[in-house]
């Protein structure tokens, strides 16, 4: 789908704020309501929008923990990496997980508690997966941003 300048205009409200309603939003960007209506529309039926949600404040719900966990695997044999795979998406300290290349297989984004709770996350599950080679963690020390705009 091809984009233009409005289009981007209304993505990123969207991004903002996707409580706005169509009227506001369709007067920001310079158009009719109807005609933002229908934008929108577009948009979630080319699945270039793939949901709604709030965005949680992680330390007021009391996960101040967090880091970046780089996981390398010993084997990638279609079970072991299902289970993988059906392991982390499970598990609610993962916030995200993506497979990359380079050293380590997969890169996963983790909340908790506190440095206790990770350990547990760490020595209950995660080094318990027969896949899991080994983990290294870089703690986070603060966010700089989130959650990329148009």
């Amino acid at each position: 789908m091809k984009l233009d300048d409005r289009d981007r205009r209304l993505l990123a409200l969207l991004q903002q704020d996707c409580r706005q309603s169509i009227a506001e939003m369709a007067e920001k960007v310079g158009m009719s309501a109807s005609a933002c209506w229908r934008r929108v529309k577009t948009f979630e039926e080319a699945r270039l929008i793939q949901r709604y949600g709030a965005i949680l404040h992680s330390d007021k719900l009391g996960l101040t923990f967090k880091a970046i966990v780089h996981v390398q695997l010993t084997r990638h044999d279609p079970v072991a990496m299902k289970d993988f795979i059906d392991g982390i998406s499970e598990r609610k300290e993962v916030d995200a997980c993506y497979a990359t290349t380079g050293q380590a297989d997969y890169h996963l984004i983790v909340l908790c508690e506190n440095i206790d709770a990770y350990n547990r996350f760490l020595e209950d599950f995660l080094f318990r997966l027969p896949a899991v080679r080994g983990a290294q963690t870089n703690v986070v020390l603060k966010q700089i941003k989130s959650a990329a705009m148009i």
